[in-house]
């Protein structure tokens, strides 16, 4: 990021969402982590280093670097090393590893685009935020209760009304370039949540969540997202430089300083050292374009 240029030392650690909105997370061994806003219209001019790095495990707070360094590919979605992975799914809500959790949980209904509607869980006190870090258009909760209750729930009401809980994430993105508007999506979601509601079979302590749409077309300033020519690659010693759209999930839209309308995959980001580059110079990383009808089950995430 432009601002000043980071020591060798700084890793990026992906993007993060909270209720002030995106921004790239940084961790250093000795200065801890740190975070840079990602708002419309700011500069985005950076190199990254000579290899991409294991992020480690983050568990609430506390981060723990990787023990050995890793070298994770450049072209992984994940950052982490397989080592770390195993680690961080050790004790995962995620991957039901972790079923102690004390805390509430929500079920909601979230919506991606026609026919991308998916049924999920998330703790109640991130107040959405998994929505946002997700890239949901359109959500609205369906319940709240223990963790188990929730999973039970998910697992329910997922075979029931005919929706997954993951797609490739590529439809996701293709969908957000030509939104419907938010009545469309609050009336399918309204359709599916009257279905939940008469359902049997879910847990008794799962406290039924009436009917309230959120959209996120501010959050994620969809009036600025445009169709792209294509996907960042990044590889060593490669310039990425251009002006930011819009952000919606891990993913920047932006514009090239030589005018290409192109998307960053922050998890993709994650990982590399960053050093600034000159606001002007040429983004010299390759950019693959995808398949915006493409609508395959593989490369689910």
């Amino acid at each position: 990021m432009t601002g000043g240029p980071w020591p060798s030392r700084w890793q990026c650690a992906g993007t993060r969402w909270d209720r002030h909105g995106p921004a790239l997370v940084w961790r250093h061994p000795l200065h801890g982590e740190r975070s840079s806003p990602l708002t419309p219209d700011r500069s985005l001019s950076f190199t990254t280093g000579p290899r991409r790095d294991c992020v480690g495990v983050r568990r609430g707070a506390r981060h723990t670097p990787c023990p050995a360094g890793a070298e994770v590919p450049a072209s992984a979605v994940s950052a982490q090393c397989p080592e770390c992975a195993r680690l961080d799914r050790s004790y995962s809500v995620a991957a039901d590893t972790r079923t102690d959790d004390p805390r509430p949980y929500d079920v909601y209904l979230a919506w991606f685009g026609p026919e991308l509607v998916k049924v999920g869980i998330t703790a109640a006190e991130r107040e959405g935020a998994r929505l946002l870090e997700q890239a949901a258009l359109s959500y609205c909760p369906l319940g709240r209760g223990p963790l188990m209750a929730a999973r039970r729930a998910e697992a329910v009401l997922g075979a029931a009304l005919g929706v997954p809980d993951r797609f490739p994430y590529a439809a996701k993105r293709a969908a957000r370039e030509t939104p419907p508007p938010p009545e469309r999506r609050a009336a399918d979601l309204a359709a599916l949540h009257r279905r939940a509601r008469g359902l049997g079979g879910l847990p008794e302590s799962l406290v039924p969540a009436p009917f309230g749409p959120v959209h996120h077309d501010a959050a994620f300033h969809l009036d600025r997202v445009r169709p792209a020519l294509g996907l960042v690659q990044l590889v060593p010693g490669t310039t990425v430089t251009g002006r930011i759209d819009a952000v919606a999930g891990p993913d920047i839209h932006l514009t090239s300083t030589d005018g290409r309308i192109l998307v960053l995959d922050t998890r993709q980001l994650a990982g590399w050292p960053l050093t600034a580059a000159a606001a002007d110079a040429p983004t010299t990383a390759p950019v693959a374009a995808w398949e915006r009808e493409a609508r395959a089950p593989e490369g689910l995430f």
